[in-house]
């Protein structure tokens, strides 16, 4: 619930189940939120950019444009935070959903009582550095440079593109450089304490992460794996 005099956050819920998406939208309703939705993925893509959502809660079973193209085109153009919901076998489907922007997934079928949980953690999030905040002098790593200040990333004179949350486990490891972050620490900074789900989707983000700053994990030059531990900041 948002504090008083506080503008509504704003959620987008699509799914092709319209009787599905009524009952989502109600229960985010009453939890004090503004709530639209969309049944097909251009739909989707156009209400995103048309609204500029806090929260997207995503199917990836849609016509006209799959959830995965859906949110890689929502990544062009909004932050915004994405929550896909797949089916309990689509593995293949959540991985590619957060390879390519979403930030987390549930799984059909759910409580709704869950997903409004889950959706109320997250936008405990700040979108954006709090203006006050004192101004932080980069942290560099090698060709890695990062304003954590100004939320962005450089290699050389390249500015690198990360989702929110690929950033948000950037700022947290860089900020304590050689000190080993568990899996849920990383959950616990990043997402919420109160989060609760599967701990590996940060595996998955990372390896994201990885990929995009051009980190080889078996002769890592920024994030390095610590084997039954997590992962810090540093090289191996």
């Amino acid at each position: 619930m948002n504090s008083e005099g506080a503008l509504p956050t704003k959620v987008l819920v699509v799914d092709d189940e319209r009787a599905l998406a009524a009952v989502i939208a109600s229960y985010l309703t009453r939890a004090g939120h503004q709530v639209t939705q969309a049944h097909t993925g251009p739909d989707a893509v156009a209400q995103a950019q048309a609204e500029d959502p806090d929260v997207i809660v995503l199917d990836l079973g849609l016509p006209g444009l799959d959830g995965v193209e859906v949110c890689r085109q929502i990544r062009t153009f909004s932050d915004c935070y994405i929550l896909i919901l797949t089916a309990r076998g689509d593995e293949v489907d959540r991985l590619i959903g957060l390879s390519v922007g979403a930030d987390d997934y549930l799984t059909k079928p759910f409580s709704n009582r869950e997903l409004v949980a889950r959706v109320q953690t997250v936008l405990r999030r700040p979108r954006r550095p709090p203006a006050a905040a004192a101004v932080e002098e980069h942290r560099v790593f090698g060709d890695l440079r990062i304003d954590a200040a100004g939320h962005e990333v450089w290699m050389g004179h390249h500015p690198v593109a990360l989702t929110r949350t690929e950033f948000d486990i950037l700022d947290v490891l860089s900020s304590q450089p050689r000190v080993a972050l568990s899996r849920r620490q990383l959950i616990d900074a990043v997402w919420d304490t109160a989060w609760v789900g599967d701990e590996h989707v940060v595996d998955v983000h990372v390896a994201n992460l990885r990929k995009k700053l051009d980190d080889d994990p078996t002769e890592p030059r920024y994030i390095t794996t610590i084997r039954g531990v997590g992962y810090r900041m540093g090289r191996g």
